[in-house]
């Protein structure tokens, strides 16, 4: 039985997230106009190094982009910051980092496309009436984050955190030798709701950030003479 979109936004309005199995992702993205996933997937092998680690790791590559999300279509808006007040990142937020933009290749292909006009379609209508924005504000994030022996990958060095949006999905594009990587959601309160781990392309997590923190477990190679690392795509919305 093929889960629908309005399903996956159920699940979200009753729990504060939902985890997207790898076919129904596939199928939600197909219908939105989803092609060319190898190209699309290639490309987070040209991801410029994140030079803001407050660790001082050197084990996250990422690119970013902001766009104009409305029923009109998407707008990609000039290159712009990335920033986070140190209530919501504690580790590297409270200061404007500028990354390396997508590519506009990438920014136009329609695999980004797909994802962008999904989560229209699925954020939108969860989104009350009286605070429903003509124009959300959209970020996309590139990330790869690498292992290897002697330095773990953390995707989430932040540990349990919000982003200060109003929406998140992240949807895993590849994990190349590397165990672990499992996402945690909490409540407010601390309480955990629920756990899982994407393993698969196109698997994905989709997060009310009002209602829930989330978080991902570090990721260690497996073979450490071999290339691991976890590729996954990041997509926010906000009110502007």
């Amino acid at each position: 039985m093929t889960t629908t979109l309005r399903e996956v936004g159920d699940a979200v309005a009753a729990d504060g997230f939902s985890f997207v199995e790898a076919t129904t992702m596939q199928a939600l993205l197909d219908a939105a106009g989803l092609r060319d996933w190898q190209g699309f997937a290639a490309s987070w092998d040209d991801l410029g190094l994140d030079t803001y680690m407050a660790d001082g790791g050197r084990y996250r590559r990422r690119r970013h982009a902001a766009f104009a999300l409305s029923a009109g279509g998407i707008r990609r808006k000039p290159h712009q910051p990335h920033y986070q007040s140190r209530d919501y990142n504690p580790l590297n937020g409270g200061l404007e980092r500028w990354f390396e933009p997508i590519t506009e290749a990438i920014a136009t292909h329609p695999a980004l496309e797909a994802v962008l006009k999904t989560c229209f379609a699925l954020f939108d209508p969860l989104t009350p009436a009286g605070t429903k924005p003509e124009v959300w504000h959209t970020e996309v994030h590139q990330f790869r984050v690498e292992a290897r022996a002697g330095e773990t990958g953390r995707p989430t060095p932040e540990g349990m955190h919000r982003d200060g949006v109003d929406w998140v999905l992240v949807m895993l594009v590849r994990r190349e030798n590397v165990s672990s990587g499992t996402t945690t959601i909490h409540d407010l309160a601390g309480r955990p709701l629920g756990s899982f781990t994407l393993r698969h392309p196109l698997e994905s997590a989709v997060v009310d950030d009002a209602r829930v923190f989330h978080g991902v477990t570090p990721v260690d190679p497996v073979d450490p003479a071999r290339p691991a690392f976890r590729d996954v795509l990041v997509a926010t919305m906000r009110r502007a």
